[in-house]
């Protein structure tokens, strides 16, 4: 016999999700995105999912600057290493189907590669395999924009020197993952992008996620930019390059419903998941674990050229949160950590800006140089915004502080702190501090 709930308890319980509901603080969390775009720190999309269901969705800025394409729900941006997890995925669905396994050497597929024999899926999962991060190679820069085989990256990767011993430590390597998309397109004798879709992108009923190709503004695919001043579009590069270490394209809300579907295991076994939760370290085997406060989350983020994401899975909590962004300064992550902190009633302090105004910036301008360093950082001026160059580097912008004659970038920690009397700037980044002298 099925007991009936009593009226009042159904009410209680009604009551108690729509208080639930309610406790998200829907204007904070727009006024922290609306901040970030009124200053130029972002352009981007943030989605959180709670239970598998969306309960926040704001995009800002634009998806084409030059076309002013506002960006929306259905933007499109290139995730870069998000890619990984995907590819993880399909590894551990090809071990569950007895086609691989974790303890499988290198040499089985590519025995030209460096130390082959000696290399395990799951050392490069895991990224302990000592392959050296190809993607750090200068001369990536020549070749990156356009189309590659597979042959003429596999010789570069082999060409290059290992970093350490196979298992002697962890060290982050596009290269492992590049190389686990070509296994999988060995073993299933398709595409990475036919099975990528067949395994994951079906399995998981996602509407907006693909393999990337040319970005295409008109079927609203975000381009990706630099802020110096006014917003300057970056190169892009070609999808054949990173293959499944960053090729896919997605939107948060479909990142939040792939990542939920996999915690939920839907695409793999929970053992096989299980076994991609970093345990000893911080990286797992296709996979970070980021703590908040007292909560712990598992995920990854991304770069590729301009693009920037961060996708988070709060098992406890149910909770999802993925953010997108195609130009700024202002990291995913912090962004991620506001929008948390908010979610979860922790205290938080909308980020302000100082605004300069362009008359009296001169006294910054100029070449400097420094006797520590083999460089020049050129400091230009775009409007009311500084812009800093090092010798060989792209520009970036400097934000000013409350602190007067101090900049920052936060996005790669660099503090310069200037003393426009002498002509003199000290720069700070890792710990190292440097003066530098302007030339005459």
């Amino acid at each position: 016999m099925i007991k009936k709930i009593p009226t009042f308890l159904l009410l209680a319980l009604a009551l108690s999700r729509a208080v639930n509901a309610q406790t998200l603080n829907k204007p904070k969390l727009d006024s922290l995105l609306d901040v970030l775009a009124a200053n130029n720190k972002t352009m981007g999309s943030l989605a959180i999912s709670k239970d598998g269901k969306l309960i926040y969705q704001k995009s800002v800025g634009y998806s084409s600057v030059e076309a002013k394409t506002p960006a929306d729900a259905h933007t499109k941006y290139r995730i870069g290493s998000i890619s990984k997890i995907f590819t993880g995925v399909i590894v551990f669905q090809l071990i569950e189907e007895g086609k691989l396994s974790l303890d499988a050497t290198l040499d089985k597929f590519y025995p030209q590669m460096p130390n082959a024999a000696k290399i395990t899926v799951a050392q490069m999962l895991s990224h302990h395999s000592g392959l050296f991060n190809f993607t750090n190679d200068p001369g990536v820069v020549a070749y990156m924009t356009s189309p590659q085989t597979h042959e003429q990256i596999l010789a570069r990767m082999v060409a290059q020197k290992p970093s350490f011993e196979p298992g002697a430590k962890y060290q982050y390597s596009n290269t492992n993952f590049v190389m686990l998309s070509y296994i999988i397109e060995k073993i299933t004798g398709k595409t990475y992008l036919e099975e990528v879709k067949k395994r994951v992108i079906s399995k998981a009923g996602l509407k907006d996620t693909y393999y990337g190709g040319k970005i295409t503004v008109a079927d609203n695919e975000a381009q990706s930019y630099n802020f110096a001043g006014s917003w300057k579009l970056l190169p892009e590069t070609d999808m054949s390059v990173p293959s499944g270490a960053g090729a896919m394209v997605s939107t948060p809300a479909d990142l939040d419903k792939f990542i939920e579907a996999l915690f939920a295991g839907k695409l793999i076994s929970m053992a096989s998941l299980e076994q991609m939760k970093p345990t000893t370290e911080n990286y797992g085997k296709a996979m970070h674990k980021t703590p908040f406060k007292d909560k712990t989350g598992y995920g990854h983020g991304g770069a590729i050229d301009g693009f920037l994401s961060s996708l988070e899975y709060f098992p406890e909590d149910k909770l999802a949160i993925s953010y997108t962004k195609n130009g700024g300064n202002y990291s995913p992550e912090e962004v991620v950590t506001g929008a948390l902190s908010i979610y979860f009633n922790k205290p938080y302090t909308i980020p302000t800006f100082v605004t300069l105004k362009a008359e009296g910036l001169e006294k910054y301008t100029g070449v400097y140089a420094s006797l520590a360093l083999p460089l020049k950082i050129t400091v230009t001026k775009d409007g009311n915004t500084l812009i800093a160059q090092a010798t060989g580097q792209g520009a970036f912008p400097l934000d000013a502080t409350s602190t007067p004659d101090k900049f920052v970038f936060e996005r790669a920690g660099v503090v310069m702190e200037f003393k426009p009397a002498d002509g003199q700037f000290t720069l700070k980044q890792g710990g190292g501090e440097f003066v530098f002298t302007k030339e005459k």
